[in-house]
């Protein structure tokens, strides 16, 4: 199909409008995550959402729900253990990431007659979103990027230097705690559009990219999302160009204007 013809069917609209709403609600959120280096964390929810996908299946529960409960449990229990056991922090991640992923996978074998496309939900599969999901989509990201403009400040402070934002009154383990909980629910919108393998990567590459440019937390924010907006337009003009997958091109796309901006970042450390 080409481009053209592509940008006047009404399930490319869709596809476009769910990126966009996606990309714009992950931007601050995206930034928080790379100066706090949790990129990891992210990586942890993700995996664990496929267990969420599996326990939906085998109670016949909303998928969307089911992966939305799994990132919330695991997200919660992230922040209870991490300093209540005593395993290096990047180990404990690394068992409950592949851990939770192999107890999904196994869960879904277990399921008689369920027939999964277990690629749509680790590559995502945004050319299939319909007209109620990208309204669910822009509500979700609204409310998520609502939260997250109103504890800017605490959350800026606590991230960026938690022991003066706690000497200046900050509850910092609780925004620790909203930060986590935010980032489950954004693995839970994000994984039907790039799927459980990719959503870390748009929750951080644009932020990564941005950082080179900006002035600001808010500079760097704003210009996260506008990265994060020309690489899901990139992305899914590629993959119909080319036919490849929508999910995979929309990182793909992020990851190149990455690579264009090494050379300011590089230029930026050498002054």
């Amino acid at each position: 199909m080409s481009i053209l013809a592509g940008l006047t069917d009404a399930f490319f609209v869709r596809a476009m409008l769910a990126g966009l709403a996606l990309a714009i609600a992950l931007a601050p959120l995206g930034c928080l995550v790379v100066w706090r280096r949790m990129a990891f964390f992210g990586d942890t929810l993700a995996h664990g959402a496929l267990l969420g996908v599996a326990l939906g299946l085998a109670f016949d529960l909303d998928i969307r729900a089911g992966v939305l409960a799994a990132a919330l449990a695991i997200a919660v229990a992230l922040w209870l253990l991490e300093r209540r056991v005593e395993i290096p922090p990047d180990a404990f991640l690394g068992i409950l990431a592949h851990g939770t992923l192999a107890v999904g996978l196994v869960v879904l074998a277990f399921l008689p007659g369920v027939r999964t496309d277990l690629m749509a939900y680790l590559f995502g599969d945004i050319l299939s979103v319909g007209r109620g999901e990208v309204v669910a989509l822009w509500i979700g990201g609204a409310a998520l990027l609502g939260i997250v403009v109103f504890s800017w400040r605490a959350l800026l402070a606590a991230t960026v230097d938690p022991d003066l934002a706690a000497a200046e009154g900050v509850r910092v383990e609780l925004y620790r705690l909203l930060l986590l909980l935010l980032m489950a629910a954004a693995v839970a919108i994000a994984i039907r559009i790039v799927g459980v393998l990719l959503v870390t990567a748009l929750l951080v590459v644009p932020a990564a990219s941005a950082r080179p440019f900006a002035r600001s937390p808010e500079g760097m924010a704003a210009i996260a999302a506008v990265f994060g907006a020309v690489s899901v337009v990139a992305g899914l003009l590629a993959s119909l160009q080319f036919d490849t997958p929508s999910g995979p091109s929309i990182v793909v796309a992020s990851l190149i204007l990455f690579i264009a901006t090494l050379p300011l970042s590089a230029a930026r450390l050498a002054r």
